[in-house]
């Protein structure tokens, strides 16, 4: 039997990986709404076209909440039960890692070190996109779900990204005390 031994380096990067993709989600509703009520939608043009991205990546992310909430069951309407709104954040996070390849004199116990290395700078963008259910008739806020993840900057993948992302917001509705 052979017995696999993983680096400290295969883990980080395996770690690193498995992080690229995750989404971080959370929800928050009316506890006195019943959700079963609710079976159809359209989207709230007034409060979508406040989010601050381009017209190309919110037609991405309506695409997305389509193909969700029809997989849920609920069916688009011209006289809907839930108003869909949308709001956007974006972060830059710039991470700079050093390398301390090299040989020299050092401080401390040890006379001598490894140094003299070089810093490499990695730049990043996160996103948290919220979808707002509102009740169409009250015009009031019965449900929020949040996901933040890392972005893809290639066009041919943010489709697949933005799916990703809003299938794991919408996984929280309907909150699960009418489940």
């Amino acid at each position: 039997m052979r017995i696999l031994k993983i680096t400290p380096v295969l883990l980080l990067l395996a770690v690193f990986v498995s992080s690229c993709s995750s989404v971080r989600v959370a929800s928050d509703y009316d506890r006195e709404v019943n959700f079963n009520q609710y079976s159809s939608y359209a989207f709230f043009k007034p409060g979508i076209d406040k989010a601050e991205i381009s017209d190309l990546d919110k037609k991405r992310i309506l695409r997305a909440i389509e193909a969700e909430m029809q997989r849920k069951g609920f069916t688009k309407s011209q006289n809907p039960d839930l108003l869909v709104s949308i709001f956007t954040k974006t972060n830059e996070n710039i991470n700079i890692y050093q390398n301390n390849m090299g040989y020299g004199y050092g401080w401390g116990w040890h006379p001598w070190y490894w140094g003299s290395g070089y810093n490499t700078v990695n730049r990043t963008s996160e996103g948290t996109l919220y979808i707002d259910l509102i009740d169409a008739d009250g015009k009031e806020l019965v449900w929020q779900g949040m996901g933040t993840a890392a972005l893809a900057s290639d066009v041919n993948k943010k489709q697949k990204r933005i799916n990703e992302i809003v299938q794991e917001i919408l996984a929280k509705y309907p909150p699960e005390i009418n489940k």
